[in-house]
């Protein structure tokens, strides 16, 4: 036998040609999985870093809980639920906003970032989605933290999965469309940690925004979606309780973020590109 022919035999020898197959292009879906199982082995691979988070922000909830009970007393009690809930916001909020910030200066600063340049997806989508994944992760230990913190203070709170979900998960869309930009502005500077850190702490008085006296600040990222979110678990307000007007407010100033902060990236990212610092650090 030849080997022309006995490369023409299939593995079982009955002179068939075999066929190869065809590989199959990667979608969306494959890549929502690969993120979401990068962000499940960090988690399990590095468990210190991980409880380290949940513990440093318990160990600031206490020092504010403790503090202000010596200075405040009984103001501080009657106001806790509405300390906890704007807390827990907050804890999301630094989830979501760094997941796309601190990934991508990450990325920067250890040389991998061309990798999501060369991806048939693009930037900003995988981006994205490593944003989202962060963001499912930091609901779950923040969920943690929220119960440690009931525990702590012996609250009470109404805690309806879906409400809270939906209404948290919009609030802090927002968010991420400010991690979008900073990760754009990133890419183009490189060294803007410290502009990034303070903004965390902008989402304070965000979350604190006088909603109901200035009604302009419920178009501020977290504003509208704190005051909702504090008469879903103080109040006990379920999603269809709210207004439509509430409820379409909430989604377009969401919405109207998220895709402002990509339009920043998109356009920071192809700066760089002109400029040829992309890659450079």
């Amino acid at each position: 036998m030849s080997a022309d022919a006995s490369r023409s035999d299939g593995p079982t020898g009955n002179g068939h040609a075999a066929v190869d197959e065809e590989p199959r292009p990667a979608t969306y879906y494959h890549l929502a999985r690969a993120v979401l199982y990068r962000e499940y082995l960090i988690f399990v691979r590095y468990p210190a870093n991980a409880i380290g988070g949940i513990v440093v922000s318990l160990f600031f909830f206490a020092a504010l809980f403790l503090g202000g009970q010596l200075l405040a007393g009984q103001a501080l009690t009657d106001s806790i639920e509405g300390i906890v809930v704007g807390y827990f916001l907050w804890t999301l909020s630094v989830g979501a906003y760094s997941s796309v910030s601190n990934d991508i200066g990450s990325e920067v600063q250890w040389g991998t970032l061309e990798r999501h340049i060369t991806t048939p997806f693009g930037f900003a989508p995988v981006a994205l989605l490593k944003g989202i994944a962060k963001v499912v992760r930091t609901f779950l230990t923040s969920a943690v933290i929220l119960a440690l913190m009931l525990v702590i203070t012996g609250t009470q709170l109404s805690l309806a999965p879906l409400t809270v979900v939906v209404v948290a998960g919009l609030s802090i869309t927002s968010v991420l469309g400010l991690g979008f930009a900073a990760g754009g502005v990133t890419v183009l500077y490189k060294q803007i940690g410290n502009w990034l850190n303070l903004l965390q702490f902008g989402f304070v008085a965000l979350i604190s925004a006088p909603v109901f006296d200035l009604p302009w600040t419920r178009v501020l990222p977290l504003a509208h979606g704190s005051a909702m979110l504090q008469r879903v678990m103080v109040d006990g307000v379920r999603l269809w309780e709210f207004p439509l007007v509430d409820l379409a407010l909430l989604v377009a100033v969401a919405v109207g973020y998220l895709i402002g902060g990509y339009l920043v990236f998109e356009y920071a990212t192809a700066r760089a590109r002109r400029l040829g610092v992309l890659g450079d650090y």
